[in-house]
């Protein structure tokens, strides 16, 4: 992809997703992930119904009538998205692919972050770490991500979400706000989400096609695993083939489920030719 036509995808998604984020999810982002707690702002005189608990004994004491600290709620968070990019993702049987979706709502994420003047930081992930972008401020900062969600180039197709869980916990410090981006055909990540659950409010977003559910009966087909490259030739005729696909794919789909409910994070599925818009509105209301 030339430069170009990069920064024209881009301002593409930015359009649409900033729009999304400013009157949309604003408002619902901010009162659905509250802040750290509670932060000395200031003192004034009492007023009748103040809680008395709050009186400031030394300045009291200085002017000789009651005076009450005021505090105000630690607004500023931390987001990080962290974003599969393994070979399975590059799939989509409708308009879009499966990254695509994911680089539209990680955008509409950032942009409602930025609007609530939070960071945002970004790991991308297949069977290991492929980038981490720490954390900051500023719309410069999230096209920056975008950019990279466009035309990043992973070295591996395959899947590891325990490895990059492990990773977000040993370079964040603090309590963040974790979006998981994925397809979760994975496993051997409950024990590592356990521990990060416990730390971060986290939430897997999965996001995928109709046509992954279950393999139509179409005779001898050649198929590839997009994350192996393996390529076999397939007889889709059989039931037997078809139900043992289905299996393992719902197999994958109740583990995802499972686990992050679990460990105590939020689940939300997203098919690409349904609308992520309400998917996520939705979600954002239930949670606030």
């Amino acid at each position: 992809m030339d430069t170009k036509e990069l920064l024209k995808k881009v301002r593409k998604i930015e359009i649409k997703t900033r729009r999304l984020s400013d009157h949309i999810f604003g408002g619902e982002y901010h009162s659905t992930f509250k802040g750290r707690g509670m932060t000395f702002s200031e003192v004034r005189q009492y007023q009748f119904g103040d809680d008395v608990r709050s009186i400031d004994w030394n300045v009291t004491a200085r002017y000789n009538e009651p005076y009450v600290k005021v505090f105000e709620e630690e607004r500023e968070l931390t987001m990080m998205l962290m974003v599969d990019v393994s070979g399975s993702e590059f799939f989509g049987t409708k308009n879009q692919f499966k990254n695509e979706i994911v680089t539209e709502i990680s955008a509409t994420l950032a942009f409602s972050a930025l609007q609530n003047n939070d960071k945002v930081g970004v790991i991308l992930f297949s069977d290991r770490v492929e980038l981490f972008i720490p954390p900051k401020k500023g719309k410069t900062h999230v096209l920056r991500i975008i950019r990279e969600l466009l035309e990043f180039t992973p070295q591996s197709n395959k899947t590891d979400i325990g490895e990059a869980l492990k990773y977000l916990t040993n370079v964040m410090k603090k309590k963040a706000i974790v979006f998981v981006l994925s397809d979760f055909i994975a496993d051997n990540y409950e024990k590592t989400l356990k521990i990060t659950g416990n730390k971060h409010d986290v939430t897997g977003i999965r996001v995928y096609d109709e046509r992954e559910e279950e393999i139509p009966n179409l005779g001898m087909v050649q198929m590839m695993d997009a994350e192996s490259g393996v390529v076999e030739l397939i007889n889709t005729q059989s039931k037997k083939v078809r139900n043992s696909y289905t299996e393992f794919y719902r197999e994958r789909v109740n583990y995802f489920k499972e686990s992050f409910t679990k460990s105590g994070c939020g689940v939300l599925d997203c098919r690409v030719d349904e609308s992520y818009v309400k998917k996520l509105l939705g979600y954002f209301k239930r949670r606030g």
